[in-house]
């Protein structure tokens, strides 16, 4: 039975992670985070919790040593593109530092390490992007992105780079918004809103990257690979097929380009992937956008009944 080690299990990947691995009689799950597990009650016979901060070395060396994890899935970050901007200290430490505390605790272990990476590596000039694309971040948060994993090509661990675009899903807490329960629940209160036509992006089902997650992990894949989904979508085109799905008024939706906003953090105009060698070398399978909003629409069902 391999052991998987992974961090950031109270975040959005992290509790799809554990819920898809944790009935698998071939993996021990270890899930890891800052303080207490947020994971549903019952699914605790299923894994084990450890609190972990990966920003502090000791306590990594610590953790590793005592599990020995053969896989390490690294979701674990700063994401938030505005407060990285602003607070680029914590940003550096959560990203990078806490990767390379994360290598050294690897190649101790020979741990086959698997990292979450972002299209905001790239500057939306010229997206879709594949694998081999030319990175050029345009904001810190990307930049701590690909230093991180310059950092990981460098070493000489077993290594994985699973880049994402947009993630979106329901996480069991319901903690974590998206566009889809914003736009369900703007129009269903008959609020207007403003939605930007001139960013593109492949917006991924966490269902679908913790798939491509395992599947790097199940074929031992070294290297990067886009995790994405296949839909090339502006939010404009995700907030109308939103309320198309859910029979919701449309023209409550105003669309907009993205500068009549100010933000700390510029966006890449147009990013997303191209993920035919993840189609190819592992199989990988992503649902369409409508289909994510049908299961985001069972998820809410359960979550209210």
């Amino acid at each position: 039975m391999k052991k998987v080690l992974i961090t950031g299990a109270n975040g959005l990947l992290g509790q799809k992670l554990v819920y898809k691995l944790r009935e698998n009689q071939r993996y021990k799950v270890y899930a890891t985070g800052r303080g207490n597990s947020r994971l549903p009650k019952e699914w605790g016979d299923a894994y084990q919790w450890l609190s972990l901060d990966v920003t502090d070395l000791e306590q990594v060396l610590h953790v590793f040593d005592r599990v020995k994890p053969d896989i390490l899935i690294h979701t674990a970050a700063m994401t938030h593109v505005d407060e990285c901007e602003l607070n680029q200290e914590a940003c550096e430490l959560q990203n990078v530092e806490a990767v390379n505390n994360l290598i050294k605790a690897c190649k101790q272990q020979h741990t086959h390490f698997i990292h979450l990476s972002t299209d905001f590596i790239f500057s939306g000039a010229d997206g879709p992007y594949d694998e081999e694309a030319m990175p050029n971040p345009v904001n810190y948060y990307g930049v701590t992105k690909l230093k991180s994993e310059e950092l990981l090509k460098s070493s000489s661990l077993k290594w994985a780079i699973a880049r994402t675009v947009l993630v979106f899903g329901i996480a069991a807490d319901m903690s974590r918004s998206n566009i889809i329960l914003w736009v369900k629940k703007s129009l269903e209160n008959g609020k207007n809103i403003q939605v930007v036509n001139d960013q593109w992006r492949t917006p991924t089902l966490a269902e679908d990257l913790a798939d491509g997650c395992i599947l790097l992990m199940e074929k031992e894949a070294t290297g990067v690979f886009n995790i994405s989904g296949k839909d090339m979508l502006t939010p404009y085109d995700m907030a109308m097929m939103t309320a198309d799905y859910f029979g919701l008024d449309k023209s409550l939706i105003q669309e907009v380009d993205s500068t009549i906003f100010t933000q700390p953090a510029k966006r890449p105009l147009k990013t997303g992937f191209i993920i035919e060698k993840a189609v190819n070398e592992l199989g990988y399978s992503p649902k369409s956008f409508t289909d994510g909003i049908g299961i985001l629409s069972k998820q809410i069902k359960l979550a209210d009944s």
